[in-house]
Parts: C-alpha cells; structure tokens; sequence
C-alpha cells in the first residue's frame, strides 16, 4: 500500500484515522494524500437565496485552514511522505475522483456533519462505487500495528474473494491471519469459494491462514465477528461489502451496514 488517500475532516475521528493511515505509511514505505474538500451545501442546506451561505463563508474558510495548519504541523514531525490537497465540493465526490492511483482510501466511518452511530452514507458510496479498497478507522483506535493479527469474514462469495485479494500486501505484514465463517445448524448452502480456496490463494503469497468456523449462536453475525476478531487480538478486521443502487441512494448489505453503524476495530472493505 504505497499510496494512501487520506480523508481529512474536523470531526472526532480525525486524529484516529491519521494515526493508522501513518501506521501502515511507516509500514509499507508508503506516501500520504491528505484530502480536504468542503461542501456549502453540507453547512447551508435549503439556502435557497445564499444569504446563510454568504454570511458563513469566511468562517467555513477559516475553519477550513485552521484545520490544514493544524495537521500540517503535525504531520511535519512524521516520517512519512505527504502532500495536501484542497478542493471544493461533497468529499465523497472528491475521494472518488481521487481514489483510482490510490491504494486505500482511509476514512472515519460518519458522514461529515454527522456523529453517533449511524452507517456512513459516503463510505457506501466510495466502498460500491469506487475501484479501491477502503479502510474505516473507529475514533477510538489509537493505532493499527500491522503485525497485528488480522481476521478475514468469509463467506465464499466473489466480493469475500475481491475484499482477501485487495488485503493481502496489508495480509502479509501481520504476524497470524484467521479466516473465519459462520455456520449455521440448519445451513445447506455451498460456498462458490471454500475457505480452503481463500487460504490457498494466502498461501501462494507466503501468508498462512488459520480456518477458523464459529458457531451462528444468537447474535447479529456483525457482533460475533467483532468478537472473534477481538479474542485473537486482532488489529483489523477485512471482509466483501454488499450493496445494491436503490433510486439515487446507496445502500449497503444487511451484515455490511450492521458492521459500520458500530465498527469495534478497522475493517478493510472491498467490493
């Protein structure tokens, strides 16, 4: 992951995003895009006569380069290569165009303007639309060792294999990687990739991967996932996102969505 797009907004998770998109730049050798775009239409919806945009531009403005000197000076005591870009418009819009000579998209998992636990509509539109793999960061990370051990949901589907295959430079910097499925006691369906086909495919990389099946139990299959990966201690947590277009809104799949209202560790997404 030698080129990294970073999503630069003033929210809570700002700080937690930066970290791990550092991390794995100290990891890989790799460089950092610093991405700040601003929308008025996000600070001033329905302002349909611009009196409320105009009185808020020079305090949006000034938002704006306080948080750019800010992190810029933070970002001066790396040791990381890095570059800033500012541009106007919906960042998720700006991201997207930005994203194809990019690794990874790194990005907290809210809409901006937005906090609470929620599934992030731009992270939707970037993980369905989008040819680069994308990596929410929880505010509550305080870093991602890539020698961490790292857990893969499979499920056998084709965005399960996009989502292991798109990982693997990121696979094989962690000391152990689990790929986990959840069974259930009444389940007939035929995987399209076993897991066996999955860590195969790590194998010829020089990765080994422990198969790990976990019982369906009575949780959402998002929390048992989350809890999986916490009781191996992993750092991260890498599985295939569901999404189909329903009028102009993105929607992603039930187990997808359920995993991003409430991320519990990084999840690298691809699909």
């Amino acid at each position: 992951m030698k080129s990294i797009l970073l999503h630069i907004d003033g929210d809570s998770c700002m700080e937690a995003r930066m970290q791990v998109a550092l991390d794995i730049a100290r990891a890989t050798g790799g460089h950092i895009t610093c991405l700040q775009s601003v929308s008025y239409e996000v600070f001033a919806p329905g302002d349909f006569y611009g009196s409320a945009m105009a009185a808020a531009l020079p305090r949006i403005k000034e938002a704006a380069e306080e948080l750019r000197a800010t992190i810029e000076t933070d970002l001066a005591n790396e040791d990381v290569s890095w570059e800033w870009q500012f541009l106007y418009g919906m960042p998720e819009h700006r991201l997207l165009e930005q994203s194809p000579l990019h690794d990874i998209i790194v990005v907290g998992p809210n809409d901006v303007g937005e906090e609470g636990k929620r599934a992030s509509r731009m992270v939707g539109e970037l993980v369905l639309k989008a040819r680069t793999p994308v990596l929410v960061v929880p505010g509550e990370t305080r870093r991602l060792d890539m020698s961490d051990p790292a857990l893969v949901a499979w499920n056998g589907s084709s965005e399960a294999c996009v989502a292991l295959r798109a990982a693997t430079p990121l696979l094989a910097l962690c000391s152990k990687v689990f790929l986990a499925t959840i069974s259930e006691q009444s389940d007939q369906q035929r995987f399209d990739f076993p897991p066996t086909s999955g860590a195969k495919y790590l194998s010829r990389h020089g990765i080994e991967a422990e198969l790990v099946e976990i019982p369906r139990g009575d949780a959402k299959i998002s929390e048992t996932l989350f809890s999986a990966a916490q009781l191996r201690e992993c750092g991260m947590m890498v599985m295939g996102a569901y999404g189909h277009s329903r009028l102009s809104e993105m929607l992603l799949g039930g187990v997808t969505r359920r995993s991003l209202t409430d991320p519990q560790l990084p999840i690298f997404l691809a699909h």
